[in-house]
Protein backbone atom coordinates (compact mmCIF):
# COMPACT_ATOMS: atom_id res chain seq x y z
CA UNK A 1 0.00 0.00 0.00
CA UNK A 2 1.30 3.30 -0.83
CA UNK A 3 2.07 5.67 1.61
CA UNK A 4 0.09 9.11 1.27
CA UNK A 5 2.49 12.36 0.55
CA UNK A 6 1.29 13.58 4.21
CA UNK A 7 2.81 10.88 5.62
CA UNK A 8 5.88 11.13 3.43
CA UNK A 9 8.33 12.23 5.71
CA UNK A 10 10.86 13.59 3.36
CA UNK A 11 8.71 15.22 1.09
CA UNK A 12 6.47 16.70 3.89
CA UNK A 13 10.31 18.03 4.76
CA UNK A 14 11.25 19.84 1.58
CA UNK A 15 7.42 20.95 0.80
CA UNK A 16 7.19 22.72 4.43
CA UNK A 17 10.83 24.12 4.59
CA UNK A 18 10.55 25.21 1.30
CA UNK A 19 6.35 26.97 1.91
CA UNK A 20 8.36 28.87 4.60
CA UNK A 21 11.23 29.92 2.09
CA UNK A 22 8.46 31.05 -0.51
CA UNK A 23 7.42 33.18 1.67
CA UNK A 24 10.22 35.25 3.21
CA UNK A 25 11.49 35.68 -0.67
CA UNK A 26 8.31 37.09 -1.91
CA UNK A 27 8.36 39.22 1.25
CA UNK A 28 12.17 40.72 0.27
CA UNK A 29 11.08 40.85 -3.11
CA UNK A 30 8.40 43.28 -2.86
CA UNK A 31 10.54 45.15 -0.13
CA UNK A 32 13.40 45.24 -2.69
CA UNK A 33 12.32 48.29 -4.96
CA UNK A 34 10.80 49.98 -2.06
CA UNK A 35 14.39 49.72 0.21
CA UNK A 36 15.89 51.28 -2.99
CA UNK A 37 13.79 53.82 -3.70
CA UNK A 38 13.55 54.55 0.03
CA UNK A 39 17.13 55.03 -0.26
CA UNK A 40 17.89 56.42 -3.35
CA UNK A 41 15.04 57.92 -4.52
CA UNK A 42 15.70 56.73 -8.36
CA UNK A 43 13.09 54.77 -9.92
CA UNK A 44 15.92 53.37 -11.85
CA UNK A 45 18.27 52.30 -9.51
CA UNK A 46 15.33 50.34 -8.01
CA UNK A 47 14.51 48.63 -11.27
CA UNK A 48 18.07 47.28 -11.17
CA UNK A 49 17.71 45.02 -8.14
CA UNK A 50 15.26 42.87 -9.67
CA UNK A 51 16.80 42.88 -12.78
CA UNK A 52 20.11 41.76 -11.63
CA UNK A 53 17.99 39.09 -9.65
CA UNK A 54 16.25 37.98 -12.55
CA UNK A 55 19.02 38.43 -15.17
CA UNK A 56 21.46 36.55 -12.62
CA UNK A 57 18.55 33.04 -12.30
CA UNK A 58 18.82 33.62 -16.09
CA UNK A 59 22.20 33.28 -16.81
CA UNK A 60 23.80 30.74 -14.26
CA UNK A 61 20.47 28.57 -15.50
CA UNK A 62 22.17 26.10 -17.96
CA UNK A 63 25.51 25.63 -16.11
CA UNK A 64 23.21 25.35 -12.89
CA UNK A 65 21.35 22.47 -14.65
CA UNK A 66 23.97 20.52 -15.64
CA UNK A 67 25.70 21.16 -11.99
CA UNK A 68 23.25 19.67 -10.36
CA UNK A 69 23.29 16.65 -12.53
CA UNK A 70 26.95 16.45 -11.64
CA UNK A 71 27.40 17.02 -8.14
CA UNK A 72 24.95 16.09 -4.29
CA UNK A 73 21.46 17.41 -4.97
CA UNK A 74 20.85 17.84 -1.44
CA UNK A 75 24.26 18.90 -0.62
CA UNK A 76 23.59 21.93 -3.21
CA UNK A 77 19.93 23.14 -1.60
CA UNK A 78 22.06 23.10 1.60
CA UNK A 79 24.40 25.00 0.39
CA UNK A 80 21.87 27.46 -1.47
CA UNK A 81 20.20 27.98 1.80
CA UNK A 82 23.06 28.77 3.07
CA UNK A 83 24.06 31.16 0.72
CA UNK A 84 21.09 33.03 0.93
CA UNK A 85 20.87 33.40 4.39
CA UNK A 86 24.65 34.91 4.68
CA UNK A 87 23.95 37.47 2.30
CA UNK A 88 20.68 38.70 3.88
CA UNK A 89 22.14 38.72 6.85
CA UNK A 90 24.82 40.97 5.69
CA UNK A 91 21.94 43.02 4.20
CA UNK A 92 20.35 43.18 7.39
CA UNK A 93 23.06 44.32 9.56
CA UNK A 94 23.83 46.89 7.16
CA UNK A 95 20.22 48.72 7.59
CA UNK A 96 20.62 48.47 11.14
CA UNK A 97 23.66 50.16 10.79
CA UNK A 98 22.70 52.16 8.06
CA UNK A 99 25.20 51.00 5.75
CA UNK A 100 23.28 49.78 3.11
CA UNK A 101 24.49 50.58 -0.49
CA UNK A 102 23.32 50.12 -3.93
CA UNK A 103 26.01 48.27 -4.72
CA UNK A 104 25.84 45.62 -1.52
CA UNK A 105 22.04 45.44 -2.66
CA UNK A 106 22.93 44.14 -6.07
CA UNK A 107 25.53 41.48 -4.72
CA UNK A 108 22.75 40.23 -2.35
CA UNK A 109 19.93 39.93 -5.09
CA UNK A 110 22.72 38.69 -7.51
CA UNK A 111 23.86 35.69 -4.56
CA UNK A 112 19.47 35.34 -4.45
CA UNK A 113 19.22 34.83 -8.14
CA UNK A 114 22.27 32.08 -8.38
CA UNK A 115 21.07 29.83 -5.43
CA UNK A 116 17.19 30.16 -7.02
CA UNK A 117 19.34 28.94 -10.46
CA UNK A 118 20.62 25.87 -8.79
CA UNK A 119 17.64 24.87 -6.11
CA UNK A 120 14.84 24.68 -8.34
CA UNK A 121 16.64 22.19 -10.82
CA UNK A 122 18.14 20.52 -7.93
CA UNK A 123 14.89 19.92 -5.95
CA UNK A 124 12.97 18.94 -9.61
CA UNK A 125 15.46 16.19 -9.79
CA UNK A 126 15.07 15.11 -6.47
CA UNK A 127 11.09 14.88 -6.60
CA UNK A 128 10.86 11.88 -8.49
CA UNK A 129 13.18 9.88 -5.62
CA UNK A 130 11.42 11.13 -2.80
CA UNK A 131 7.56 9.98 -4.14
CA UNK A 132 6.38 6.87 -5.99
CA UNK A 133 6.03 7.70 -9.79
CA UNK A 134 1.91 7.30 -8.85
CA UNK A 135 2.17 10.37 -6.57
CA UNK A 136 4.47 12.43 -8.68
CA UNK A 137 1.38 13.99 -10.34
CA UNK A 138 0.30 15.28 -6.65
CA UNK A 139 3.42 16.27 -5.53
CA UNK A 140 4.39 18.76 -8.72
CA UNK A 141 0.96 20.15 -7.83
CA UNK A 142 1.30 20.98 -4.00
CA UNK A 143 4.95 22.69 -5.12
CA UNK A 144 2.40 24.53 -7.07
CA UNK A 145 0.27 25.58 -4.85
CA UNK A 146 3.00 25.87 -2.49
CA UNK A 147 4.56 28.71 -4.29
CA UNK A 148 1.38 30.41 -5.35
CA UNK A 149 0.54 30.32 -1.31
CA UNK A 150 4.18 31.86 -0.53
CA UNK A 151 3.65 34.50 -3.16
CA UNK A 152 0.21 35.67 -1.48
CA UNK A 153 1.13 35.91 2.10
CA UNK A 154 4.88 36.85 1.57
CA UNK A 155 4.05 39.95 -0.44
CA UNK A 156 1.34 40.96 1.57
CA UNK A 157 3.75 40.16 5.09
CA UNK A 158 6.82 42.14 2.61
CA UNK A 159 4.56 45.39 2.45
CA UNK A 160 3.72 45.33 6.26
CA UNK A 161 6.89 44.81 7.64
CA UNK A 162 8.94 47.32 5.28
CA UNK A 163 5.89 49.93 7.05
CA UNK A 164 7.32 48.52 10.61
CA UNK A 165 11.10 49.27 9.69
CA UNK A 166 13.25 48.78 6.26
CA UNK A 167 14.85 45.75 7.25
CA UNK A 168 12.38 43.61 8.83
CA UNK A 169 10.89 41.96 4.95
CA UNK A 170 14.90 41.03 4.89
CA UNK A 171 15.07 39.31 8.30
CA UNK A 172 11.88 37.60 7.75
CA UNK A 173 13.52 36.10 4.42
CA UNK A 174 16.56 35.11 6.83
CA UNK A 175 14.66 33.45 9.09
CA UNK A 176 12.78 31.31 6.63
CA UNK A 177 16.31 30.71 4.62
CA UNK A 178 17.79 29.41 8.01
CA UNK A 179 14.59 26.87 8.93
CA UNK A 180 14.45 25.07 5.10
CA UNK A 181 17.98 24.77 5.90
CA UNK A 182 17.35 23.15 9.22
CA UNK A 183 14.79 21.02 7.29
CA UNK A 184 17.57 19.92 4.57
CA UNK A 185 19.09 18.79 7.32
CA UNK A 186 16.72 15.99 8.19
CA UNK A 187 16.35 15.14 4.36
CA UNK A 188 17.01 11.74 3.42
CA UNK A 189 17.00 11.45 -0.18
CA UNK A 190 17.85 7.69 -1.95
CA UNK A 191 21.45 7.61 -3.35
CA UNK A 192 21.79 7.45 -7.47
CA UNK A 193 23.34 5.37 -9.44
CA UNK A 194 26.52 6.01 -10.52
CA UNK A 195 27.36 7.55 -13.61
CA UNK A 196 30.74 6.73 -15.59
CA UNK A 197 31.98 9.82 -16.79
CA UNK A 198 35.67 9.06 -18.43
CA UNK A 199 36.37 13.73 -18.12
CA UNK A 200 34.03 15.97 -17.51
CA UNK A 201 33.46 19.25 -19.06
CA UNK A 202 31.06 21.64 -18.44
CA UNK A 203 29.70 23.12 -21.81
CA UNK A 204 29.78 19.28 -23.33
CA UNK A 205 27.24 18.24 -20.78
CA UNK A 206 25.26 21.82 -21.06
CA UNK A 207 25.31 20.72 -24.88
CA UNK A 208 23.60 17.21 -23.67
CA UNK A 209 21.00 18.71 -21.71
CA UNK A 210 20.25 21.01 -25.03
CA UNK A 211 20.47 18.17 -27.09
CA UNK A 212 18.14 15.92 -24.92
CA UNK A 213 15.35 18.64 -24.79
CA UNK A 214 15.41 19.17 -28.62
CA UNK A 215 15.53 15.34 -29.43
CA UNK A 216 12.03 14.80 -27.77
CA UNK A 217 9.31 16.44 -29.82
CA UNK A 218 6.63 16.46 -27.52
CA UNK A 219 8.96 18.57 -24.73
CA UNK A 220 10.39 20.64 -27.49
CA UNK A 221 6.67 21.45 -29.14
CA UNK A 222 5.18 21.81 -25.45
CA UNK A 223 8.20 24.45 -24.30
CA UNK A 224 7.76 26.19 -27.49
CA UNK A 225 3.89 26.77 -26.98
CA UNK A 226 4.35 27.16 -23.61
CA UNK A 227 7.07 30.06 -24.56
CA UNK A 228 4.56 31.71 -26.86
CA UNK A 229 1.84 31.63 -23.97
CA UNK A 230 3.80 33.33 -21.74
CA UNK A 231 5.13 35.92 -23.48
CA UNK A 232 1.43 37.22 -24.91
CA UNK A 233 0.10 36.51 -21.43
CA UNK A 234 2.56 38.58 -19.71
CA UNK A 235 2.57 41.05 -22.04
CA UNK A 236 -1.66 41.18 -22.00
CA UNK A 237 -1.27 42.11 -18.36
CA UNK A 238 0.86 44.82 -18.24
CA UNK A 239 -1.38 46.28 -21.07
CA UNK A 240 -4.80 45.42 -18.36
CA UNK A 241 -3.15 47.33 -15.83
CA UNK A 242 -2.20 50.08 -17.88
CA UNK A 243 -6.18 49.84 -19.68
CA UNK A 244 -7.38 49.73 -16.19
CA UNK A 245 -5.82 52.87 -15.41
CA UNK A 246 -7.10 54.87 -18.41
CA UNK A 247 -10.30 53.38 -17.30
CA UNK A 248 -10.43 55.05 -13.90
CA UNK A 249 -9.88 51.85 -11.72
CA UNK A 250 -8.42 52.90 -8.09
CA UNK A 251 -5.50 51.71 -7.42
CA UNK A 252 -7.23 49.41 -4.81
CA UNK A 253 -8.68 47.52 -7.12
CA UNK A 254 -6.18 47.13 -9.52
CA UNK A 255 -4.16 45.40 -6.51
CA UNK A 256 -6.90 43.03 -5.98
CA UNK A 257 -6.90 42.18 -9.93
CA UNK A 258 -3.12 41.24 -9.38
CA UNK A 259 -4.20 39.47 -5.73
CA UNK A 260 -6.57 37.18 -7.93
CA UNK A 261 -4.12 35.94 -10.16
CA UNK A 262 -2.71 34.41 -7.01
CA UNK A 263 -5.91 32.81 -5.87
CA UNK A 264 -6.67 31.19 -9.36
CA UNK A 265 -3.44 29.57 -9.25
CA UNK A 266 -3.69 28.46 -5.63
CA UNK A 267 -7.18 26.85 -6.11
CA UNK A 268 -6.14 25.39 -9.55
CA UNK A 269 -3.21 24.01 -7.96
CA UNK A 270 -5.38 22.02 -5.07
CA UNK A 271 -7.67 20.41 -7.63
CA UNK A 272 -4.73 20.24 -10.77
CA UNK A 273 -4.07 16.44 -9.08
CA UNK A 274 -7.55 15.47 -9.91
CA UNK A 275 -7.93 17.27 -13.42
CA UNK A 276 -4.81 15.99 -14.01
CA UNK A 277 -6.31 12.31 -13.98
CA UNK A 278 -10.08 13.02 -14.86
CA UNK A 279 -9.49 15.42 -17.92
CA UNK A 280 -6.26 13.23 -19.67
CA UNK A 281 -2.90 14.88 -20.77
CA UNK A 282 -3.88 16.30 -24.30
CA UNK A 283 -7.05 17.98 -22.73
CA UNK A 284 -4.96 19.06 -19.87
CA UNK A 285 -2.53 21.01 -21.46
CA UNK A 286 -4.89 22.22 -24.15
CA UNK A 287 -7.58 23.35 -22.16
CA UNK A 288 -5.76 26.66 -20.88
CA UNK A 289 -4.86 27.59 -23.65
CA UNK A 290 -8.49 27.32 -24.98
CA UNK A 291 -9.80 28.88 -21.60
CA UNK A 292 -7.21 31.75 -21.98
CA UNK A 293 -8.63 32.14 -25.96
CA UNK A 294 -12.37 32.66 -24.84
CA UNK A 295 -11.37 35.09 -21.75
CA UNK A 296 -8.83 37.47 -23.15
CA UNK A 297 -10.63 39.20 -25.42
CA UNK A 298 -13.39 39.51 -23.05
CA UNK A 299 -10.99 42.24 -20.75
CA UNK A 300 -11.86 44.52 -24.02
CA UNK A 301 -15.06 45.11 -22.53
CA UNK A 302 -14.50 45.58 -18.68
CA UNK A 303 -14.38 47.98 -16.98
CA UNK A 304 -14.53 47.30 -13.66
CA UNK A 305 -11.02 46.18 -11.50
CA UNK A 306 -13.13 43.67 -9.58
CA UNK A 307 -14.70 41.94 -12.42
CA UNK A 308 -11.45 41.71 -14.24
CA UNK A 309 -9.52 40.27 -10.98
CA UNK A 310 -12.40 37.21 -11.54
CA UNK A 311 -11.31 37.19 -15.24
CA UNK A 312 -7.79 36.98 -13.89
CA UNK A 313 -8.71 34.17 -11.64
CA UNK A 314 -10.39 32.00 -13.99
CA UNK A 315 -7.72 32.74 -16.49
CA UNK A 316 -5.16 31.12 -14.02
CA UNK A 317 -7.09 28.12 -13.11
CA UNK A 318 -6.16 25.88 -15.14
CA UNK A 319 -3.02 26.42 -15.70
CA UNK A 320 -1.58 24.58 -12.54
CA UNK A 321 -2.92 21.69 -13.99
CA UNK A 322 -1.04 21.84 -17.45
CA UNK A 323 1.91 22.31 -15.79
CA UNK A 324 1.82 19.35 -13.40
CA UNK A 325 0.71 17.46 -16.62
CA UNK A 326 4.22 18.65 -18.50
CA UNK A 327 6.11 18.63 -15.54
CA UNK A 328 5.36 14.62 -14.43
CA UNK A 329 5.33 13.59 -17.90
CA UNK A 330 8.95 15.79 -18.42
CA UNK A 331 10.16 13.95 -15.07
CA UNK A 332 8.97 10.31 -15.73
CA UNK A 333 10.17 10.19 -19.60
CA UNK A 334 13.99 12.06 -18.12
CA UNK A 335 16.40 9.69 -17.06
CA UNK A 336 17.37 11.18 -13.55
CA UNK A 337 21.58 11.99 -14.64
CA UNK A 338 19.69 14.33 -16.99
CA UNK A 339 16.98 15.74 -14.93
CA UNK A 340 19.07 18.70 -13.62
CA UNK A 341 19.91 19.68 -17.40
CA UNK A 342 15.77 19.40 -18.43
CA UNK A 343 14.86 21.63 -15.56
CA UNK A 344 17.99 24.32 -16.22
CA UNK A 345 17.04 24.68 -19.91
CA UNK A 346 13.15 24.72 -19.09
CA UNK A 347 13.39 27.58 -16.89
CA UNK A 348 15.46 29.39 -18.96
CA UNK A 349 13.38 29.23 -21.80
CA UNK A 350 10.26 30.00 -20.15
CA UNK A 351 12.10 32.55 -18.05
CA UNK A 352 12.89 34.21 -21.19
CA UNK A 353 9.61 34.40 -22.13
CA UNK A 354 8.17 36.29 -19.21
CA UNK A 355 11.38 38.37 -19.09
CA UNK A 356 9.83 39.77 -22.53
CA UNK A 357 6.47 39.61 -22.23
CA UNK A 358 6.32 42.87 -19.90
CA UNK A 359 8.76 44.77 -22.63
CA UNK A 360 6.26 43.27 -25.54
CA UNK A 361 3.29 44.59 -23.54
CA UNK A 362 4.93 48.35 -23.38
CA UNK A 363 5.65 48.53 -26.65
CA UNK A 364 2.04 47.68 -27.47
CA UNK A 365 0.71 50.45 -24.72
CA UNK A 366 3.34 52.73 -26.76
CA UNK A 367 2.18 52.31 -29.61
CA UNK A 368 -1.27 51.48 -29.72
CA UNK A 369 -4.15 51.90 -27.74
CA UNK A 370 -4.75 50.18 -24.44
CA UNK A 371 -7.68 47.67 -25.80
CA UNK A 372 -6.47 47.65 -29.51
CA UNK A 373 -3.29 46.07 -27.63
CA UNK A 374 -5.35 44.19 -25.67
CA UNK A 375 -6.77 42.80 -29.67
CA UNK A 376 -3.65 42.13 -30.45
CA UNK A 377 -2.45 39.55 -27.41
CA UNK A 378 -5.79 38.27 -27.64
CA UNK A 379 -4.99 37.32 -31.33
CA UNK A 380 -1.60 35.65 -30.35
CA UNK A 381 -2.99 33.42 -27.88
CA UNK A 382 -5.43 31.99 -30.15
CA UNK A 383 -3.07 31.76 -32.75
CA UNK A 384 -0.59 29.28 -30.64
CA UNK A 385 -4.26 27.63 -29.32
CA UNK A 386 -4.71 26.64 -33.14
CA UNK A 387 -1.61 25.26 -33.46
CA UNK A 388 -2.00 23.14 -30.50
CA UNK A 389 -5.50 22.05 -30.98
CA UNK A 390 -3.78 20.67 -34.10
CA UNK A 391 -0.52 19.34 -33.17
CA UNK A 392 -0.43 16.00 -33.53
CA UNK A 393 2.52 15.89 -31.06
CA UNK A 394 0.48 17.39 -28.36
CA UNK A 395 -2.90 14.82 -29.05
CA UNK A 396 -0.56 11.59 -28.62
CA UNK A 397 0.95 12.92 -25.58
CA UNK A 398 0.72 10.56 -22.44
CA UNK A 399 2.69 10.55 -19.34
CA UNK A 400 3.00 6.65 -20.09
CA UNK A 401 5.02 7.08 -22.93
CA UNK A 402 8.60 5.13 -23.07
CA UNK A 403 11.71 7.53 -22.18
CA UNK A 404 13.38 7.39 -25.82
CA UNK A 405 14.46 10.23 -27.46
CA UNK A 406 12.17 11.05 -30.98
CA UNK A 407 13.78 11.56 -33.81
CA UNK A 408 13.27 15.26 -35.08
Amino acid sequence: MTTSLARNRNYTLLWGGQALAEVGFSASLIAFPLLVLAITGSPAASGLVLAVDATAQLLAGLPAGALVDRWDRRRIMLACEAAQALALGSLVLALLGDAASVPHMVAVAAVLGVCRALFEPAEDACLPRLVPDAQLATAVAMNAARSSLGQMSGTALGGALFAVARWAPFLLDLVTHCLAFVALLFLRVPPREPVAVAERHLLREIGDGLRWVWRRREIRVTALCAVVLNLFFTAFYLVVIVLAEARGVSSAAIGVMAAMLGVGGVVGALIAPWLHRVLGPYVSIAAVFWVLTLLTPVAYFVSDGFVMGGLFALMTLLAPTANTTISTHQLLLTPDAMRGRLSGVVSVVLGAAGALGPALGGLLTEFLSADRAVLVCAVGIALVTAFVTISPTLRRYSAEQEGVPNEV
